[in-house]
């Protein structure tokens, strides 16, 4: 049994500047993106993870409070399994409000130092393309639909895309993929 570690620092930014600014550490820049565009960079994302997940230190962390490649892995997947969730909600109802999801509290919940690196690997690709197939769905007339975020932001079916985007290819910033 894999000993659970010292939880990594919680993040608590509220990361929607990125849609109006590029990101100064990964340097996504979301007005250089649309819609249309989310499906191939979450494939390519997705793949640049599943290959960092192949790494002999996949379950390593680089500092006690810095989670390994493993645990953003899982991070990834159930990012994708959220926002999948989000942008069916957006299609299918008027205004949606997103329930709330607490990424550090599921990551203790589903022990994700713990997972095997090759698992993870293959669930991340699943969840990642069944969130690009969502996207390719999507018809014109549909990109500007909205939901709300529990905190209260806005988001359209674009900028949730894009704002989506910017969290799987920043984590694959983070561990070098």
């Amino acid at each position: 049994m894999t000993a659970e570690p010292t939880p990594a620092a919680p993040d608590d930014k509220d990361w929607t500047w990125v849609l109006d600014q590029p990101c100064p550490e990964c340097r996504f820049d979301a007005a250089t993106v649309t819609g249309r565009d989310v499906p191939e960079l979450l494939r390519d994302a997705a793949a640049r993870f599943q290959n960092a997940l192949t790494r002999p230190d996949a379950s390593t962390r680089p500092s006690p409070d810095v989670w390994a490649p493993v645990e953003y892995g899982c991070h990834i997947r159930d990012v994708c399994l959220v926002f999948t969730e989000r942008v069916e909600m957006m299609l299918s109802q008027d205004d949606p409000r997103f329930p709330n999801w607490d990424q550090d509290a599921a990551a203790i919940e589903g022990r994700y130092w713990a997972q095997d690196p090759a698992v993870v690997a293959v669930d991340l690709g699943n969840a990642a393309e069944r969130a690009a197939g969502v996207f390719h769905q999507v018809r014109e007339d549909q990109w500007q639909r909205t939901g709300v975020r529990s905190n209260g932001s806005l988001f359209t079916v674009d900028s949730l895309g894009r704002y989506f985007v910017h969290d799987l290819l920043h984590h694959v910033h983070d561990v070098g993929g």
